[in-house]
């Protein structure tokens, strides 16, 4: 659990015109108002604070007189593009109220706070610049997890919606104490579910500050759902270690947890649960998996030591040597979801071929 799994920061990579095309293909690619480096022209900033007086290492920044005003346009017509049709008809009802940039992390993004001001609710959005791991593991997790997300890519900007939910690490310190006995059992099968589905998607760095905590209340019980935020570890790293949050210390109370709710044949069970909803969601989604999949083996989004480190630690850890022949990051999701694939339809005998 000491461990250190990540050493260096991780270079940003440009997207290839083939990822481009796979964007446009499927209206991820359109045209916005404003781009990142727009963004970065701003006149000043001033620290923003957490309720409990903490520094949040975000800034809220502000613009010379003459700019904002476009920017704000800009702005709330960027929101109407990633959640609406793109109409003019509701931006005299939307206000900017906030624009913060965060110098932490590897996407130094802005995040854009939009209220509706008729009946005061808002949303936020971020803006960030484009990286072709993080584009390749929102798109994956579109497809892959139980979770749809909304992204748009223009040129070199990355616009995300926001992922709703506690930050892991706020849920560990604030609210895991006052979770019930079953509801720890509850959240302790959503970890073993989200950690198999990691590493099946090569999703790393997923430390509790990278994911959030989403509770839903059914009519007599509440249910738990963990969902990533941070995509920007998406098949970089050659240590399999890294695709496993549960190897992170940042976890800890999750894993210690799972250890005292679960036994033994509930986390395998749950763990072919994961793998069997996994691999519907491939074989549902065929063509597009393919084509993302294509777009990957024929991109530099890591480096040939990793993939070397990585592919050797995925033969060891399945037993399958089709990982040897590999020479890309592409390639080996692609024999990693065959894995899957395969192992589901030779096990599921109620298969109608």
């Amino acid at each position: 659990m000491d461990e250190k799994l990540i050493s260096q920061k991780k270079p940003a990579y440009p997207i290839n015109q083939q990822l481009y095309d796979y964007l446009t293909a499927y209206n991820r690619n359109i045209k916005i108002p404003v781009s990142y480096d727009d963004l970065l022209r701003f006149a000043g900033s001033i620290v923003v604070y957490d309720k409990k007086g903490d520094d949040t290492l975000w800034v809220r920044v502000y613009y010379s007189e003459h700019e904002r005003d476009e920017i704000d346009l800009s702005l709330k017509k960027m929101y109407m593009i990633l959640h609406g049709d793109g109409g003019d008809d509701s931006l005299p009802y939307l206000t900017v109220d906030a624009i913060d940039y965060c110098t932490f992390g590897n996407s130094k993004p802005f995040r854009i706070k939009i209220r509706n001001i008729l009946n005061d609710n808002h949303t936020y959005l971020y803006i960030k610049k484009a990286d072709a791991s993080r584009v390749y593991g929102l798109e994956l997790e579109h497809i892959l997890s139980p979770n749809n997300i909304n992204f748009l890519v223009f040129k070199d900007t990355l616009i995300e919606e926001h992922v709703l939910g506690i930050p892991g690490d706020t849920f560990i310190s604030e609210n895991l104490k006052n979770v019930s006995v079953r509801g720890r059992k509850r959240l302790s099968k959503e970890f073993v579910k989200f950690n198999e589905r990691c590493v099946i998607r090569l999703l790393g760095d997923m430390r509790s500050y990278n994911y959030v905590i989403v509770a839903s209340h059914d009519f007599d019980q509440v249910q738990y759902r963990i969902r990533a935020m941070d995509f920007d570890q998406q098949s970089y790293e050659g240590n399999l270690k890294v695709y496993f949050p549960q190897f992170f210390k940042e976890n800890y109370q999750f894993v210690k947890m799972v250890s005292e709710s679960l036994q033994k044949e509930s986390v395998e069970q749950y763990k072919r649960e994961e793998r069997a909803a996994i691999a519907r969601r491939i074989l549902g989604s065929i063509e597009r998996v393919n084509h993302l999949l294509d777009c990957m083996s024929n991109d530099t989004i890591s480096t040939p030591e990793k993939i070397q480190q990585l592919k050797l630690d995925l033969v060891n850890y399945t037993k399958d040597k089709k990982f040897k022949a590999c020479n890309s990051m592409g390639d080996i999701l692609k024999v990693a979801f065959d894995f899957v694939v395969r192992n589901y339809e030779n096990v599921n005998t109620y298969i109608i071929h």
